[in-house]
């Protein structure tokens, strides 16, 4: 059976535990799973037009809440940036890559109840596809969520609970809520099924770019979710001997919240100590995160890409935003920031053929001041 493990002290739990982090240290699980062999672009026509179609690599099959998320087109932006449409998700968001798999994993279970933690489009998915599993949800945010992703998950029937302070305060919350018993808590930090979700993002990439991939991945990275399921699927297609080389993989961060930057850049392991434990006000509310606790993972992954991380001030994350809306893309604040990052003047656009995602609909935000 498939379990969890912790990459800190090698603890083990089966799956059906509902322990949602490691007893011994309180860190992030990972997941015991090697990919089967035999995916190859000729097996793909005809399967599935979504995430599930990549059935050799992913840890559940045979979905029974999918909402048909993934295969997101990918668009070009310049001669060397392509831009992939996530926003074009069920509930407007990458995050629906990982959702899905909480929600089967969750649907499979049977807890008496999910609880998750976010600031905004985590929560909506856990909910909409908790509401798609028939499993009563619960959704911890920060005060001053945007009241579109609010109004967003009561639609789809989950109790939101709104808490005072900060992201790291909702965490906390969250968390001491998800130890009660019967609770599966439907972490996109926490629980790895969620990053084998968001490595779709790459096989597709993949398949559209016929067996290749770009030169670099750039991502948003608040706790890192898409980076890290990112550095997954490129480890696992070059174990396959799907790809020959690697992408780097470039990190964005806001200028204000930049924990992970400032680490990278003095060449920590880990996380530098803390200040407040809140995060300072950003228009990239999605990847505000001061303390994620995948920290030493990310910034592991990132070294051995071969790649680094970008900062981007709010002036900047403004006028990237209506860039892109200039273009035909309403993007929300958080989801432009890694165009912000490479778009062409940019301070340390980095060489080569690239690829950002716009992970979440403008709609979710509007526009900013």
């Amino acid at each position: 059976m498939t379990t969890y493990h912790c990459p800190q002290d090698g603890t083990r739990s089966p799956i059906s535990a509902l322990t949602w982090c490691c007893p011994v240290c309180r860190g992030p699980w990972d997941l015991d799973f090697t990919p089967a062999p035999g995916l190859t672009p000729h097996v793909l026509p005809g399967r599935a037009n979504s995430l599930w179609r990549y059935e050799e690599i992913l840890p559940l099959a045979a979905p029974k809440v999918s909402l048909g998320e993934g295969r997101t087109p990918l668009v070009p932006l310049t001669d060397t940036v392509s831009a992939k449409l996530d926003y074009l998700m069920p509930t407007l968001s990458f995050k629906d890559r990982g959702a899905v798999m909480l929600a089967e994993l969750a649907r499979r279970l049977n807890p008496g109840r999910v609880v998750a933690d976010s600031s905004g489009n985590a929560g909506t998915s856990i909910a909409a596809y908790c509401a798609r599993a028939g499993l009563p949800c619960t959704v911890y945010v920060p005060e001053g969520t945007s009241p579109k992703k609010t109004e967003q998950i009561r639609a789809h029937g989950a109790e939101v609970v709104t808490i005072p302070g900060g992201r790291e305060a909702t965490a906390l919350a969250a968390r001491a809520a998800a130890d009660e018993e019967g609770v599966f808590y439907a972490s996109h930090v926490f629980n790895p099924y969620f990053l084998h979700g968001t490595k779709t993002y790459v096989y597709e990439l993949w398949e559209d770019l016929d067996g290749r991939l770009p030169d670099a991945l750039v991502v948003p990275v608040g706790n890192g979710t898409l980076l890290l399921g990112a550095a997954l699927a490129t480890a696992e297609l070059h174990a396959l001997g799907l790809i020959a080389d690697r992408p780097r993989l470039v990190a964005v961060q806001a200028e204000a919240v930049s924990p992970l930057a400032e680490a990278f850049r003095v060449g920590a392991e880990d996380l530098l100590p803390a200040g407040s434990g809140e995060a300072a006000p950003t228009l990239a509310e999605g990847i505000a995160i001061p303390r994620p606790p995948r920290a030493r993972q990310i910034l592991a992954a990132v070294r051995a890409s071969g790649g680094t991380f970008l900062t981007v001030p709010e002036d900047e994350i403004r006028d990237a935003q209506r860039d892109l809306a200039a273009r035909g893309f309403y993007v929300e604040t958080t989801g432009v920031a890694c165009w912000a990052a490479v778009r062409d003047g940019a301070a340390h656009r980095p060489p080569g053929s690239m690829v950002v995602p716009l992970c979440g609909a403008g709609v979710k935000t509007g526009m900013a001041g």
